[in-house]
């Protein structure tokens, strides 16, 4: 990874974020699934009070990729809390180009995040992988992750759309 920088974003990195976020759920077969815009991006990343933050891994122009790019990968994120644990960082994504895997790119990445993490006394870095997702349970496994799913049981759940609007409209009116 000698040939790559790990860096903060920047407002100016989300068009590329998007590039490889759109890239990522091509990967994950769920492209129809994407509807961030690089301005809800750049809105949400870089607000006075942000809902993510984002890591950026950048080659030199002489190893750009096929295409041209010199951000070929990104890490984002989010804090969370435990009410067991605390302070706790949540790995969003984590995406490296096909043609920059293998290189170290992504292990700077992960290990950025979780750097960050214990900066602000978080107690545990937590994600998802799709189960099909082999390569990068792989990675994660031979760094220490556990699968929760396999040893607590735990399973993710969501509500969104119609359901999440129909538990919303339920919700009792309160003064705030």
């Amino acid at each position: 990874m000698d040939f790559a920088v790990v860096r903060a974003s920047k407002p100016e990195d989300c068009k590329d974020v998007s590039r490889m976020i759109m890239d990522l759920a091509i990967y994950e077969n769920m492209p129809d699934q994407v509807k961030i815009s690089q301005k809800e991006l750049e809105q949400d990343g870089f607000s006075a009070f942000p809902f993510f933050h984002c890591l950026v891994a950048e080659v030199p122009e002489e190893h750009k990729s096929k295409e041209g790019h010199t951000t070929v990968g990104y890490a984002l994120y989010f804090y969370t809390y435990s009410t067991w644990k605390g302070r706790s960082v949540f790995l969003e994504d984590l995406y490296v180009m096909p043609e920059f895997r293998g290189k170290g790119i992504g292990k700077a990445l992960l290990s950025k995040v979780a750097a960050v993490g214990k900066e602000q006394q978080c107690a545990r870095l937590q994600f998802t992988v799709l189960d099909w997702n082999t390569p990068s349970l792989d990675f994660y496994f031979s760094k220490g992750a556990q699968d929760l799913t396999a040893t607590e049981g735990w399973h993710l759940l969501r509500f969104d759309g119609e359901a999440l609007d129909r538990l919303a409209n339920e919700a009792p009116k309160m003064n705030l």
